[in-house]
C-alpha cells in the first residue's frame, strides 16, 4: 500500500454533507488555504484515489490564547517568577486539548465513515491520527488531491487552494496535515532561503598577513577581514567558559547543507588552533545527513560560515550540536524537543534527539509561503519550547524589507521587484530573537560606531500575521511616531505587527575556511551565530552561579534594565521594494533593531537576574 508522507489538494466543490452513514448536516467552511504554488511546481495529474495518506488532525490546544502571559510570568526581569522555567511536562499538560475538541472530532469521523477502531489518539491528546485513502480524505475535507511535479523531475501530491471542515467542528482543529504544504523541495532550493551566500559577497583570496592584532592588542584591519578576534573587540566579547559540560549550543542546517572539515580545520588553524580537528555533534533529523567531504561551495558556505563562528567564539571545551535536517524546517526543528510532535507531522518515529539550550537558525521563508493557521501553530510551538528554557536565535535575513527579493502585491500575491514591503518567517514570531546585520565601515576600527550593512540590506520589517507583542510597544511606537520615511506611505507596511529584527551583529565580510583558503562571507547567516555564541556563554555563568539559562529574553533585552546594554546604530538604511527602506534612528529601528551587543553589560544584567 503507498504511502503518502506530503500532500497538496486541489479545492473540490463545497457540500454540506459527506458520507454515511446517518451524517451529522454541518455547513462546511474554508479552513486553511495556500494563495499560490511555490516556485518550480506545477499540476501533473490527480492522485491515485486508492493511495493511503496518514492524516494527522491537529487539535485546538486548551490555553494557548495565555501563551503569552505565561512566557511573560518567567521572562519578564520584572516578574517575581522570572526564570523559573517549565518542564516538559507541565507545559504538555497546560496545553492538552479539551476532551470535548477530541470528541467532537472523534464524532465527526465516525459519522463521515471512519471506524472508531482506525483512530489514535497521540500521548499528549494534541494529535488524532488515522490512515485514510485518498478518495476518503477528498470526502473528509471537501476537495481534491493532485499530483504535482518539480522542475526537477520529483514529484508530491500536494495542495493548492485549501480544504473544508464542517463549521461545528472546525473551531476545535488547528490544522490537517498532510493539505497543503509542499515537502518535496530541498533546502537548498529558492523554497527556504539561507541568510548567507549573498550573490557577490563571497570571495576567495589569501588573508593579507599584515592584518592582526595592533600593538595594543586590538584586532586590525577588522574594515576588510572579520575575524574572531575582530568580533570578539567590537562587542568585547571576551570569555571563558566554566560549565561548558552542563550548557549546550545547536546549529540547525537544512537539506544538502553541510560543513567541510577540511575547511573547518584550516580556520581553527589560524584562528583558534584549540579546535583543530573538533566537529560539531551530528543529531540527525527527518533523514539528515552528514557529509564533510562536500565541496560545493553553494552547500558549504552555510553551515562553514555558522561553525566557524560558534566554535570559534566558544572554548573547545564547548560541545556545539548540528541539527541537520533532512526535508523540512521549523515542523522537524520542534521535533527535537517534543517526540511525539515529530511522529505527528510527518508520520514517522524519532528517537529522542540532544536538546540545546540555545538554538542557531539561518534559514526563512517569507509570510506568504505558508498558511496563516501553519505559521500561528509553529509559532506557538516555539514559545512553548521557550517555556522550558530555550532560546531561538534567528538571522532576520539579507533583503530589506522584502524576502529574496519579492515584495507584496496589490492582490496579496508575492511580486518581484517593486511592492508593498513582505515580512519573513519565522523571524515574525515574537518567540524568537531575530538578529539584523551591520559593518565596520571602510577605513574604521572596531572602536568606531558601526553602520547597518551596504553591500545587502539587513532584514527587516513588520508583520502581517502577529500583532506587535507588548514587550515592543514602546520601543517601535517611539520609531512609527518620529522616524518613519516619508516615502513609507500608508499601506506599504503594517504598523501595528510584531516588528523585527531584535538586534544586530556584524554580518560583512566575515573570515570563514572555504574552499582550502579564507574566503569572506556576508550575511545576517553570520550575525545569529555571533549572537547565539554571546547567549551561551551568558547562560554558562548563569549555570555556574547557581542559575537558570535566560530561555526567552526579548522581554528582557527590551526593557528598561536593559537600556545601556546595546550600541545604538545610527547610520544606515535597508532599501527594497522600490524604495530605500526604514532608516536607522536613535533607539530601536527596523534596521539593526536594539543595536549591537556590549557582552559584558548584557552579561551583568543578566547575572543579576533570578
Amino acid at each position: 500500500m503507498l504511502f503518502l508522507s506530503s500532500v497538496f489538494c486541489l479545492v473540490g466543490v463545497a457540500v454540506s454533507v459527506l458520507g454515511s452513514p446517518e451524517p451529522q448536516l454541518s455547513r462546511r467552511v474554508l479552513h486553511e488555504y495556500r494563495r499560490s504554488l511555490p516556485s518550480g511546481w506545477s499540476l501533473h495529474r490527480r492522485a491515485d484515489p486508492g493511495a493511503t495518506l496518514p492524516l494527522s488532525i491537529a487539535l485546538a490546544q486548551s490555553n494557548i490564547h495565555s501563551l503569552e502571559d505565561y512566557l511573560l510570568d518567567i521572562a519578564d526581569p520584572e516578574s517575581p517568577n522570572y526564570g523559573k522555567h517549565w518542564t516538559p511536562a507541565q507545559v504538555r499538560e497546560k496545553f492538552r486539548p479539551s476532551q470535548e475538541s477530541i470528541d467532537v472530532v472523534h464524532a465527526w469521523l465516525a459519522t463521515d465513515g471512519v471506524h472508531p477502531e482506525r483512530v489514535q489518539l497521540s500521548h499528549d491528546g494534541a494529535y488524532v491520527r488515522v490512515n485514510v485513502s485518498i478518495s476518503e480524505a477528498e470526502r473528509l475535507l471537501a476537495t481534491e488531491y493532485y499530483v504535482y511535479q518539480h522542475e526537477d523531475g520529483s514529484e508530491d501530491v500536494a495542495c493548492e487552494h485549501g480544504y473544508h471542515l464542517p463549521e461545528h467542528v472546525a473551531k476545535h482543529v488547528d490544522l490537517v496535515r498532510p493539505t497543503i504544504q509542499v515537502r518535496g523541495a530541498k533546502a537548498s532550493s529558492a523554497s527556504l532561503q539561507k541568510r548567507g551566500s549573498v550573490k557577490g559577497a563571497r570571495s576567495r583570496r589569501p588573508m593579507n598577513p599584515s592584518k592582526g592584532s595592533s600593538s595594543t592588542g586590538k584586532a586590525t584591519g577588522c574594515d576588510t577581514q572579520v575575524t574572531l578576534d575582530c568580533i570578539r573587540d567590537l562587542y568585547d566579547f571576551h570569555y571563558t567558559l566554566q560549565v561548558p559540560e552542563l550548557n549546550s549550543v545547536a546549529v540547525v542546517e537544512l537539506g544538502d547543507q553541510n560543513y567541510n572539515g577540511r575547511d573547518l580545520d584550516f580556520f581553527f588553524k589560524k584562528f583558534a588552533p584549540g579546535r583543530v580537528g573538533d566537529r560539531p555533534t551530528f543529531v540527525s533529523i527527518d533523514g539528515g545527513v552528514e557529509d564533510m567531504s562536500e565541496s560545493d561551495g553553494d552547500l558549504i558556505g552555510e553551515a562553514n560560515l555558522d561553525f566557524c563562528l560558534v566554535m570559534g567564539l566558544l572554548d573547545p571545551s564547548q560541545e556545539v550540536l548540528l541539527y541537520q535536517i533532512g526535508d523540512g524546517f521549523v515542523d522537524d526543528m520542534l521535533s527535537v524537543f517534543d517526540v511525539g510532535y515529530c511522529k505527528e507531522v510527518n508520520g514517522t518515529t524519532c528517537a529522542s534527539k540532544p536538546q540545546a539550550n540555545v538554538v542557531s537558525i539561518s534559514y526563512g521563508n517569507s509570510e506568504l509561503d505558508a498558511s496563516v493557521p501553519e505559521m500561528i501553530r509553529q509559532c506557538n510551538e516555539m514559545g512553548k519550547i521557550s517555556l522550558t528554557g530555550v532560546t531561538f536565535v534567528y538571522a532576520s535575513g539579507d533583503d530589506g524589507p522584502s524576502v529574496s527579493g519579492q515584495c507584496l502585491g496589490p492582490d496579496g500575491t508575492a511580486v518581484d521587484g517593486v511592492g508593498n514591503f513582505l515580512a519573513d518567517f519565522p523571524g515574525t514570531c515574537q518567540y524568537l530573537t531575530a538578529v539584523g546585520s551591520t559593518q565596520v565601515n571602510p577605513g574604521n576600527t572596531t572602536s568606531d560606531p558601526e553602520s547597518a550593512t551596504a553591500t545587502f540590506a539587513s532584514g527587516a520589517g513588520f508583520s502581517t500575521v502577529f500583532a506587535r507583542p507588548r514587550f515592543q510597544s514602546h520601543a517601535v511606537k517611539k520609531y512609527l511616531n518620529n522616524f518613519v520615511p516619508d516615502a513609507l506611505g500608508a499601506g506599504v507596511f503594517n504598523r501595528s505587527g510584531r516588528a523585527y529584527p531584535d538586534m544586530a551583529a556584524n554580518g560583512h565580510n566575515i573570515a570563514i575556511g572555504d574552499g582550502g583558503a579564507i574566503g569572506l562571507e556576508d550575511g545576517t547567516s553570520a550575525s545569529a551565530p555571533i549572537f547565539a555564541a554571546m547567549v551561551t556563554a551568558i547562560n554558562d555563568a548563569r549555570i555556574a552561579a547557581g542559575k537558570g539559562p535566560v530561555g526567552w529574553i526579548n522581554p528582557a533585552i527590551y526593557s528598561r534594565l536593559f537600556a545601556g546594554a546595546w550600541t545604538d546604530i545610527t547610520d544606515g538604511t535597508n532599501p527594497g521594494c522600490g524604495t530605500d527602506g526604514f532608516t536607522t534612528s536613535p533607539g530601536w529601528d527596523p534596521v539593526t533593531g536594539l543595536g549591537t551587543p556590549n557582552f559584558p553589560r548584557l552579561l551583568q544584567r543578566f547575572l543579576a537576574l533570578p
